[in-house]
C-alpha cells in the first residue's frame, strides 16, 4: 500500500470552502480526520488521498479539482523535493535523480523520461488502486510535477501543458480557466513534454524560496521539538545534507540563531554540532546501506561528502567496517 504526505494536499480546505462546501465533512467521508492534515509530514494511504480528491471533485462539481488544487499550491506541497535537487547542475540531472527522493513525497509515485526526437516525454506513474478511481490524484500530481519543472527552468508554469489519459474534462468557468495551463485529455500518457535542449539548462534555485521553506520548517520544528535544540539541529542537518549546503552557519540560520549561540546552547545540552552531525550521518548511512538501491557513491553524496574515500574512512571509524563490508554483513545476517 503506497503512502503519501498529507502536505501534498495543501490548500485543500481553502479550495473546497471557496466552492461553498465543507472540507471537514469531505475529509470525514473519505475515512480521514482533519488532525491528520495539521502536520504536512504525516503520511496517509495514497488510496485515501485519491478518494478524498474524488469526493471533493463531485461535491464541488469541478472535474478539474486536482489541477485547480495544484495551481493554488506553492512548492511547499512537495516537501523537501525542491531542496534535495538543489545541488544538481542541470535540469536534466535534477530530473534524472528526482526518483531517488520521490519516496519522501509518495511511495507510489515514479517519474520516467524518454526521448522522442527533439522532445522529452516526462511521464508520471502512480501505483495505486482506489474504489473511486485516481483521476483527481493524477491531475494534481501531474500539475505539481509541471510546477516543479517550471521552477527549475525558471519559467511560468502556465507555459507547460498538461497531458492526461482521462477521456473527458468539462470546461472551467472563465475566472478559473485564466489561471490554468493548457490541458490535453485522451492522451497516451500522464505527464508533460519538454524540448530536449532544455535538459542542459542550468538548474535554477530560488534562494529566497528555499529560505522561506526553512523558515516554515523552523516553525514546524518548534512545535514538534519544543525546547529540544539538539533534536531540531539533528532534523535540520538531515534535511540539508543532500543539498550539499550543510554547514553550522546554514543550520544556525535555519534555526534563527547565530552559529556561536548554537554552539554554546548545544554545549549546555552536553553535546555539540560535530557530534550531532556524525550521529545523523551514521544513522542515515546505515539506513541507505540496508537497501541495494543506493550505490556507495550515491550515499556519500546524500551525506554531503564530496569524496567517497572520505565517507568510507569516516564510516569505518564509526563502525569498524567499510560501507561495503557493513552492507554485506547486514544482508548476510538478514
Amino acid at each position: 500500500m503506497g503512502i503519501v504526505r498529507t502536505g501534498a494536499a495543501d490548500k485543500f480546505n481553502e479550495l473546497v470552502a471557496d466552492f461553498g462546501q465543507n472540507p471537514i465533512s469531505i475529509i470525514n467521508e473519505a475515512g480521514l480526520c482533519s488532525a491528520q492534515f495539521r502536520d504536512p509530514n504525516t503520511y496517509i494511504a495514497c488510496s485515501k488521498l485519491a478518494e478524498l480528491l474524488e469526493i471533493a471533485a463531485l461535491r464541488c462539481q469541478q472535474p478539474s479539482f486536482g489541477i485547480q488544487l495544484a495551481q493554488r499550491q506553492s512548492l511547499r506541497a512537495l516537501g523537501d523535493l525542491p531542496m534535495l535537487v538543489a545541488r544538481a547542475q542541470t535540469v536534466g540531472e535534477a530530473l534524472t535523480h528526482i526518483n531517488d527522493y520521490l519516496y519522501l513525497q509518495s511511495s507510489a509515485a515514479s517519474i520516467h523520461l524518454s526521448r522522442r526526437g527533439e522532445r522529452i516525454c516526462i511521464t508520471l506513474e502512480l501505483d495505486i488502486e482506489s474504489k473511486r478511481g485516481i483521476t483527481q490524484l493524477l491531475q494534481m500530481s501531474v500539475a505539481q510535477m509541471a510546477k516543479f519543472v517550471a521552477s527549475i527552468l525558471n519559467i511560468e508554469v502556465q507555459l507547460i501543458a498538461l497531458h492526461l489519459q482521462q477521456r473527458f474534462l468539462v470546461s472551467h468557468s472563465k475566472s478559473q480557466a485564466s489561471n490554468l495551463p493548457d490541458i490535453y485529455v485522451g492522451e497516451s500518457f500522464n505527464g508533460i513534454w519538454l524540448k530536449a535542449n532544455l535538459l542542459s539548462s542550468k538548474n535554477h534555485q530560488d534562494q529566497h524560496a528555499l529560505d522561506r521553506h526553512f523558515q516554515e520548517h523552523f516553525q514546524y520544528l518548534q512545535n514538534r521539538y519544543p525546547n529540544d535544540l539538539a533534536a531540531q539541529t539533528s532534523d535540520m542537518i538531515g534535511r540539508l545534507l543532500p543539498s550539499g549546503e550543510c554547514s553550522i552557519e546554514r543550520v544556525a540560520k535555519a534555526l534563527n540563531l547565530h552559529p556561536r549561540v548554537l554552539q554554546l546552547r548545544l554545549k549546555d545540552d552536553s553535546t555539540s554540532y560535530r557530534q550531532i552531525l556524525q550521529h545523523v550521518r551514521q544513522t542515515l548511512a546505515e539506513h541507505y546501506l540496508q537497501s541495494e538501491r543506493y550505490s556507495i557513491t550515491d550515499i556519500a553524496l546524500q551525506l554531503g561528502y564530496a569524496e567517497i574515500a572520505v565517507f568510507s574512512r569516516h564510516f569505518k571509524t564509526w563502525t569498524g567496517l567499510s560501507p561495503s563490508q557493513w552492507r554485506s554483513q547486514f544482508h548476510s545476517s538478514a
